[in-house]
């Protein structure tokens, strides 16, 4: 099923239809600002173990927790105050920073290094999900079997039939990845380089 927002001015009815999918155990297809990627409940075991399967991933390999602000990272990652100044030069924008996780992160979602993804995506659908959530979304791009990236809704909503509740429509884009940067250490270490400037990190 496809959803059509308005990438400006998302429709509260509309957000609000897809947070209700969310809460109840559902996986949904939503755009960022780097590609379309695939979501759940940070809180539904049973919708993480969904997205795995639907991606082929192992407990291994975690996913982005994707926050509205800056507001609540610090109840899920440990954040110094050099991670937020950091943090607050290039969010929202088209980075993942690696840091430590707290214990509010759920067990399910971590991996043996307890590292967590955080991501503030520049996108007006995206922040308006998930402040009407009032916590963080789990997300993990939307590709190919051969890797390659997809910017068709469309394209993707026939790739993921019947193994996904909802695709939101929020437009044709070029996709993107985003550039990883790892503050775990005492100097931030680029991960992948993908969209948006790294040149103070490298």
């Amino acid at each position: 099923m496809i959803l059509q927002i308005n990438p400006n001015h998302p429709q509260p009815r509309h957000i609000q239809r897809v947070a209700d999918i969310l809460r109840g155990d559902g996986v949904i297809v939503y755009p960022t600002d780097t590609v379309y990627g695939l979501s759940c409940d940070i809180k539904s075991k049973k919708a993480l173990d969904r997205v795995r399967r639907i991606k082929r991933m192992d407990n291994k390999r975690h996913l982005s927790f994707v926050f509205a602000d800056l507001k609540s990272i610090a109840d899920y990652a440990q954040v110094t105050d050099r991670d937020y100044k950091i943090l607050r030069r290039y969010l929202p924008g088209p980075y993942t920073f690696v840091l430590k996780a707290t214990r509010l992160v759920p067990k399910i979602v971590l991996t043996k290094r307890n590292e967590v993804g955080i991501r503030i995506p520049d996108n007006r659908i995206c922040q308006a999900l998930v402040q009407e959530m009032g916590n963080p979304i789990l997300s993990s791009s939307v590709r190919m079997p051969d890797e390659q990236l997809l910017d068709d809704p469309k394209e993707i909503d026939r790739m993921y039939k019947g193994q996904v509740d909802l695709v939101m429509d929020g437009g044709v884009f070029l996709p993107e990845p985003s550039s990883v940067i790892s503050l775990l250490d005492e100097f931030p270490e680029v991960i992948r380089e993908g969209k948006g400037d790294i040149s103070e990190f490298m």
